[in-house]
């Protein structure tokens, strides 16, 4: 299962993202080091199931909409210096190593300082914590290169092994040898970087393993020109609060609405507080066309982590598994995954004893080195 990261700092609403998104229990209060421990749960992608355009029914899909699990990581909040040790410090970074792609939450209101405190609307320019995010990573990164780098630098010379044992020192991080060896695109020789070169370098590594979305959470009262220049970096409007009133609302019965809806539908009789309180939300919706929350999950996994979805089954003819259930399974896959590799994803064993694949679609056999595609049906053929 993809894992998914919810960092920035304290008090942005990291926990309530991460609980509107999966329901799960997490402590929310609007002071920091809410989150001690990391908070772990599953939320889903969204995607249109192939279902109608198959013509078949396969009893997986809520309205046609397909919704595939992600695993979500609410770390504790990050403070400035966090990587010198500063407020939980490199204990939270820590957290985040194992995540694939990152959702920062930013108080896009403005409301609290670079601390997490509160503060006056707009007395904060959010631009400046997405900033901050980034450094912090960038720093924490050269920190484990500068503690290395003697090691590093006089095994390189014993060796003649150029960036190999930088490789090493970052592995625990999850970067391999091709991300490094891009952030030391032209060094000729390792032995004469300086701090800046470093600090340099560990941005590229950071660009280049830790993909980002930017939420611009608490977008519902954040002043219109704060929106504006977070939407001119990418950001996404957020309001997690209202996501969380919209999905237990629905959890309870009394509106039909799916993660990511532009719009709910009231479906018991409510009285005037709610009333007016689900008005507010149906504003925002008409203005942001979401509350922004499955949007972030979605950006990630399939623009910026360039994941696609592929339904692997076990008879072609009825796109079902053995026991006649239709399209059973979505899997989310990297772009350019072979036949061969989703083999592997299945089950190790599928994989050792891959023989070929076959498009269900078409009913023809697909080259080894077939690219998969975004909704591809695919019969996998092992030996016993």
């Amino acid at each position: 299962m993809i894992e998914i990261g919810i960092a920035g700092k304290p008090n942005a609403g990291k926990s309530t993202f991460f609980k509107s998104a999966t329901l799960a229990d997490a402590e929310i209060a609007n002071y920091p080091f809410t989150t001690i421990k990391p908070n772990v749960g599953v939320a889903y992608v969204r995607t249109k199931c192939i279902c109608n355009e198959l013509k078949v029914e396969c009893g997986r899909c809520v309205e046609g909409w397909r919704f595939i699990p992600v695993k979500l990581i609410d770390v504790a909040g990050l403070v400035p210096d966090a990587h010198k040790g500063r407020g939980l410090g490199n204990e939270f970074l820590d957290d985040l190593r194992q995540a694939e792609g990152i959702i920062h939450v930013v108080d896009a209101s403005g409301a609290t300082d670079e601390n997490g405190n509160e503060i006056g609307v707009g007395e904060r320019d959010p631009v400046e914590d997405v900033k901050f995010l980034c450094r912090e990573l960038d720093m924490w990164i050269f920190g484990i290169l500068k503690r290395n780098w003697e090691k590093i630098v006089r095994k390189t010379k014993a060796e003649k092994k150029d960036v190999k044992f930088v490789t090493e020192a970052l592995a625990g991080l999850g970067f391999d040898e091709a991300m490094v060896r891009e952030a030391f695109k032209g060094v000729e020789d390792i032995q004469k970087l300086k701090d800046d070169d470093l600090i340099e370098i560990s941005r590229i590594l950071r660009e280049k393993r830790m993909k980002m979305v930017i939420s611009a959470n608490k977008a519902d009262k954040a002043p219109k020109e704060f929106i504006e220049k977070l939407k001119k970096i990418s950001a996404i409007p957020t309001s997690a609060n209202y996501e969380l009133v919209l999905r237990t609302a629905a959890k309870a019965g009394y509106i039909k609405y799916l993660p990511g809806d532009s719009d709910f539908e009231i479906k018991k009789e409510l009285n005037e507080k709610q009333k007016k309180a689900l008005e507010k939300i149906r504003e925002f919706l008409l203005e942001f066309k979401s509350t922004g929350v499955q949007e972030a999950i979605n950006k990630l996994v399939f623009d910026v982590l360039e994941y696609i979805v592929v339904y692997p089954v076990e008879d072609e003819s009825k796109f079902a598994d053995s026991k006649g259930n239709v399209l059973p399974d979505a899997f989310l896959v990297k772009k350019g995954t072979t036949p061969r590799q989703l083999a592997y994803k299945i089950h190790t064993e599928i994989g050792n004893k891959f023989i070929y694949a076959v498009d269900a679609r078409k009913k023809i056999r697909i080259a080894e080195d077939y690219e998969i595609r975004n909704g591809d049906v695919i019969k996998i053929y092992s030996s016993a």
